[in-house]
């Protein structure tokens, strides 16, 4: 593997780590009933799902163009995580709604 895909790949990884993270310490404040630190972690997870695919975009254009990659654990690690702080930030801005509304 060239080292332009494995820092895509660690890309991934990075960002969409950062990402889930983000979205746990916004539900967290969120059940304290601090809706304006949620909203500004939600942003941040937001931010970094961006960063993930904007590493993602690179390895499918690559992809696209002919230049086929060894898919290895790392890679598909790499999508796992980025998939995982997707879902998980989706269900995070659910879960706050759900809190804005038991703590009226």
């Amino acid at each position: 593997m060239d080292d332009k895909n494995l820092e895509a790949i660690m890309g991934l990884i990075m960002h969409g780590g950062n990402a889930k993270s983000n979205a746990m310490e916004a539900i967290q404040a969120a059940k304290t009933g601090a809706f304006e630190i949620a909203e500004e972690k939600i942003s941040e997870a937001e931010q970094s799902i961006v960063e993930a695919h904007h590493a993602q975009t690179g390895l499918l254009t690559e992809e696209a163009k002919g230049n086929h990659m060894e898919v290895t654990l790392l890679t598909v690690h790499s999508q796992d995580h980025l998939m995982t702080a997707i879902t998980f930030t989706d269900l995070a801005k659910e879960l706050i709604d759900v809190y804005r509304k038991l703590l009226k």
